[in-house]
């Protein structure tokens, strides 16, 4: 990757996470299964999906975990994780806290309420404040989950 793409990946990636984002590292640009992906030592930190419409640079779920992502997520109880981890959408009903500021068509990642550690992540369906209310119907669409292959993308 030229030092221009870069630069822009990690402004695009800083924009998104809400703080400044390193690139550091043996860095390589990668396409796998129509999605192209940021690989820093090897590990998919980035992926390029739509979200809202439009095309961008979002962490995968080692990304958030590497860049320690505090912003665009919803907490979920453990009766719902084990849907998560099989590729489910997020229902509301298991969504028990969420970033106020997420609005519908945004980029949200999903943790764990007890360990905080990232489970899935996708776009938002709805508000923040309207998830937090939810007793029934999908608050999130799925996009990447542990377990899946991406998560368990061996380069």
């Amino acid at each position: 990757m030229r030092i221009k793409q870069i630069r822009g990946v990690a402004d695009e990636l800083s924009s998104c996470i809400g703080h400044e984002v390193s690139l550091d590292g043996f860095l390589e640009q990668a396409h796998y299964q129509e999605t192209d992906l940021i690989l820093v030592n090897r590990v998919p930190l980035a992926m390029r999906i739509e979200i809202g419409g439009e095309m961008g640079w979002y962490p995968t779920l080692k990304g958030i975990a590497e860049w320690n992502v505090e912003s665009s997520w919803v907490a979920v109880d453990g009766g719902a994780i084990p849907f998560l981890e099989n590729g489910a959408d997020c229902m509301g009903a298991g969504i028990h806290i969420a970033d106020p500021s997420l609005q519908k068509g945004d980029f949200v990642w999903i943790r764990n309420q007890e360990t905080g550690e990232p489970i899935a992540l996708g776009t938002a369906l709805h508000d923040g404040e309207e998830m937090m209310s939810m007793t029934k119907g999908k608050a999130i669409s799925t996009i990447h989950w542990i377990g899946d292959d991406l998560w368990n993308l061996e380069t």
